[in-house]
């Protein structure tokens, strides 16, 4: 009978110890948990593409020096989290753009920033033509709900007074047209400079990319709702 006693006194007691250990553990990963859930969850990067022509894709530079590439480092020293995929190919007028963009662009992305026209002004392309090309490539970004960076070009003036006012409209017309983000000149502030630029005076060189992504950057900030331009647009 005293066994019987102490066996079952036993026994409660050893109940008592697992139950015990069993709410500790409880406690433990409810505390781990809580402190897992308190911690801001991590943003997921950015994928953006730089969709353009040889002034996107870096003709003549190393492919870590060219825009899209010195862009994402812009952007992640500023804050943002990105990824920038170089999908600029030399030589390509809006037409160009155009004919590629489903394949190009067939991944989702958070953003696209739209660069052509150089060619097409350099060619003496019509204005309406170029219109019309850059018109059907941002409705069919707006198709997908794609944030959109508009980024104008401007002509060279030996097409006359008339060719650069006209080529020069397209730009702030389409922005106004789909409602997006605009900024009026690629080359602000690089066009024309010798120290800017390669020796045929049209490609930037590294110090002009970085001028150039130094005023773009803010707008790209803007455009993904993390931060504010530099300037109006």
């Amino acid at each position: 009978m005293e066994d019987r006693v102490v066996g079952a006194a036993s026994g409660r007691a050893g109940d008592c110890g697992y139950g015990l250990w069993r709410k500790l553990v409880n406690l433990a990963v409810a505390a781990v948990l809580a402190v897992a859930f308190a911690q801001p969850a991590r943003a997921a990067t950015a994928r953006i593409v730089a969709f353009g022509d040889s002034l996107t894709a870096g003709l003549g530079l190393p492919i870590e020096e060219a825009f899209p590439a010195k862009l994402q480092v812009w952007l992640r020293e500023h804050g943002l989290d990105a990824e920038v995929v170089n999908a600029g190919v030399s030589g390509d007028t809006t037409a160009g753009g155009l004919a590629r963009l489903d394949w190009t662009i067939a991944e989702p992305a958070d953003a696209v920033l739209v660069e052509f026209g150089a060619n097409d002004a350099l060619r003496a392309i019509d204005p309406k033509v170029a219109y019309k090309n850059l018109d059907e490539i941002l409705s069919k970004l707006e198709a997908r709900k794609t944030k959109v960076l508009l980024l104008g070009m401007e002509s060279p003036a030996n097409w006359g007074a008339e060719y650069r006012q006209s080529f020069h409209a397209i730009y702030p017309e389409l922005a106004e047209r789909h409602k997006v983000l605009l900024y009026p000149f690629f080359l602000e502030g690089v066009a024309l400079d010798p120290n800017l630029n390669q020796t045929d005076m049209l490609h930037p060189n590294a110090r002009g990319v970085d001028a150039i992504v130094a005023r773009v950057g803010p707008y790209v900030l803007r455009l993904l709702n993390a931060g504010q331009p530099g300037g109006s647009g």
